[in-house]
């Protein structure tokens, strides 16, 4: 099978003769082999592991992404960053909860960019709602009143 991992900014790997692949999903891990059905799914963060054909073993982690296996003999992931590693013990350990703590956080801030943002929007509605009053404030700038 021919192996292709790209991020926004490179190729992280590619292979054109790999034997067998494993990732994981939300559903867990999973495999791939010569020939499997087409096929697309949503990587978590994790690591991507596949055989050549001289029997050696590759690494590399990643942080979610698409996977799709076409015709049985192509698989190309997409993925926001990726790290190889052949040392499968660091990228586990080291490399996996980095990517895990940046997904986090990054979670948390898109959850708070949204709070904020659906506070904005009920602002704007409060303050244009039909009965509200002047369109101004009284009190010469006093803008703490808009927010009531």
């Amino acid at each position: 099978m021919k192996l292709t991992v790209t991020t926004p900014f490179a190729i992280a790997a590619e292979a054109g003769d790999v034997v067998s692949l494993r990732a994981e999903d939300k559903t867990g891990g999973f495999g791939i082999l010569p020939g499997h059905a087409d096929f697309v799914t949503v990587l978590t963060v994790s690591v991507l592991s596949w055989r050549d054909a001289q029997g050696d073993t590759h690494h590399m982690a990643v942080r979610g992404g698409m996977l799709e296996v076409r015709g049985g003999s192509t698989v190309s992931v997409a993925t926001r960053e990726a790290v190889c590693d052949d040392d499968l013990q660091r990228l586990e350990t080291e490399v996996l909860a980095r990517l895990r703590r940046e997904t986090a956080e990054e979670q948390t801030a898109h959850a708070d960019s949204q709070r904020l943002y659906l506070e904005a929007i009920r602002r704007i509605y409060r303050f244009l709602r039909p009965g509200r009053g002047p369109a101004l404030p009284d009190g010469g700038g006093d803008f703490e009143s808009l927010s009531q």
